[in-house]
């Protein structure tokens, strides 16, 4: 198998997802969620998105969404608990930027989180993530 790509400033979920805090000034306390290039390629071609609504509370572990896929359709899981800020727009009529740029245009929703330091403590960094899956 091909090593995929787990980027360093992101961390993970042994679900496969990626969070990134986002360095907004105008936002803060907001994250990005997506799914990682280890997901979207086990997923195969994703062909439809359904995410939650705007304003949604989540409690981690609850789900977000979920993406479906030529194979499968996957839940996607809070990995953070806060409130669904914004929704990937772009995804309603290209689904495949998943597959594309998982770390970039192929984000998932944004949350607004009040304590931030669940990321660092809850979540894999990118060298615990590649063991999780074997790079």
């Amino acid at each position: 198998m091909t090593q995929v790509q787990a980027p360093s400033h992101l961390h993970y979920t042994a679900e496969h997802e990626w969070v990134a805090v986002q360095a907004d000034a105008n936002r803060p306390g907001t994250v990005r969620i997506g799914i990682t290039d280890f997901a979207q390629d086990a997923l195969g071609d994703v062909v439809y998105v359904n995410l939650g609504e705007v304003g949604t509370v989540v409690a981690v572990g609850e789900p977000l969404g979920e993406v479906e896929s030529t194979k499968s359709v996957s839940d996607i899981y809070a990995p953070i608990q806060g409130v669904i800020v914004a929704r990937n727009p772009a995804l309603e009529s290209e689904p495949e930027l998943i597959n594309r740029d998982p770390y970039g245009e192929g984000w998932l929703i944004e949350l607004s989180v009040e304590d931030l330091s669940g990321v660092d403590t809850a979540l894999l960094d990118a060298a615990e993530y590649g063991k999780l899956i074997g790079n």
